[in-house]
């Protein structure tokens, strides 16, 4: 085997290898700061602290339990096999331990593909990798980005902001933008002659870092001048967010309130960052999102300005601060304009199969071919269209979602 495809196999391993370590740090990090929130006699911190570590965790709990009850057939990783015949799936999930589970499999599924140098993913392990990024993106923006906002909130109200500080946050907000240029990333992966170069993976992690720096650090701002009014804010605006959702009549789960758990969730990506759930009218959607956003981000700003004129509540300059984060906004914009005018994929429209196609049409982003022994033999072609569920369904319409 060649070099190049040996370094190759070996880099995506350890950086397989290095998520799950990270993944376990951030658990123990977790722990860490809301023992020293109660050390330091902080018990609202560290109680918004616990509440947002348990209600991630419930959230990414049930859509994993979900996804695993209607794709009991497709699982593949022997780790994963053990569990649904000794019927652990449901007792490992009360337990906050099935995403630890698909980690496993993931696991297992790079260990497997490493030491037998597959090029292409199987039909199991796509399955087991666009549920498992989709998990990794909901915790993204259901702890790490209501943590990230909690923590500067608090480092604001002690005053204590130095050039440590200052860096865990930028590093705190990089992790959040990798998560979501790995999601995109690994949905390009699987379209063999759309694989996301280097490049085109730094403008997209860039522009994803300079939108979510001053939206997370203008509701920072907010919460450390009017604390107990962020509540307000993220809820008024979040059912706003989930009513544009289901204004896009998404499809993505198997019954009307699994799909609305969905919509919800969503919303709250939305809260902090875009990301698209229909193939309608993307780009206008998108630029009112942006539009919308970025006036609700001024108001923000405008809050914590007539708050700190008035108070001199700490050191921050708001001359200096508002007009930085509001450049790092229209620069995070230009970033955006520029990966998808030159780097995003333009895919035919007409080559993406639609959720109720037949089955044995190939996946929208190449993930995988159904049998098809399971639709009948090849006489019954002409047969009418069956609608698509579970795995398949989702992943159809995350690739359809992404291309266009």
């Amino acid at each position: 085997m060649e070099k190049s495809h040996f370094f190759r196999y070996l880099l995506g391993y350890l950086f397989t290898l290095l998520g799950l370590l990270l993944y376990l740090l951030d658990i123990a990090l977790d722990i860490k700061n809301a023992v020293s929130f109660y050390q330091d006699g902080d018990y609202m911190y560290m109680a918004v602290m616990i509440f947002l570590l348990l209600g991630s965790s419930v959230l990414l709990q049930v859509f994993s339990w979900l996804w695993y009850s209607d794709s009991l057939d497709k699982i593949k990783t022997k780790v994963e096999k053990f569990a649904n015949s000794h019927t652990l799936l449901t007792p490992l999930h009360f337990l906050q331990l099935g995403v630890h589970l698909r980690y496993a499999g993931v696991i297992e599924m790079s260990t497997t593909r490493f030491y037998h140098h597959a090029k292409s993913f199987t039909e199991g392990e796509a399955d087991l990798n666009l549920d498992f990024q989709m998990l990794r993106l909901f915790e993204a923006f259901s702890e790490s980005a209501p943590q990230l906002t909690l923590m500067m909130c608090v480092i604001l109200r002690r005053r204590e902001l130095e050039l440590i500080t200052g860096l865990k946050i930028l590093l705190s907000a990089a992790a959040i933008a990798s998560t979501v240029a790995l999601y995109h990333r690994s949905m390009r992966a699987f379209q063999e002659n759309h694989k996301m170069s280097s490049t085109s993976t730094i403008i997209y992690f860039l522009w994803n870092l300079l939108l979510i720096i001053p939206r997370v650090t203008a509701l920072a701002l907010f919460c450390s001048v009017l604390t107990y009014y962020i509540i307000a804010h993220f809820l008024s605006l979040w059912m706003l967010l989930v009513l544009g959702v289901w204004s896009q009549k998404t499809d993505h789960m198997e019954s009307p309130g699994c799909e609305w758990l969905y919509r919800a969730t969503v919303g709250l990506i939305w809260y902090f960052s875009w990301f698209s759930v229909s193939t309608a009218s993307v780009k206008l959607k998108a630029y009112l999102y942006y539009g919308v956003m970025g006036l609700d981000t001024m108001m923000l700003l405008g809050f914590w300005c007539w708050k700190e004129y008035e108070g001199r509540l700490s050191s921050l300059k708001p001359y200096i601060v508002i007009p930085t984060l509001l450049g790092l906004y229209i620069v995070g914009i230009l970033f955006r304009i520029i990966y998808y005018r030159w780097f995003h994929p333009n895919c035919d429209e007409q080559k993406i199969p639609k959720p109720n196609e037949q089955q044995n049409t190939k996946h929208p982003a190449g993930l995988y071919i159904v049998e098809t022994d399971s639709l009948g033999s090849s006489e019954d072609a002409a047969a009418p269209a069956q609608p698509v569920t579970g795995v398949l369904k989702r992943g159809r319409n995350m690739a359809a979602n992404f291309y266009y």
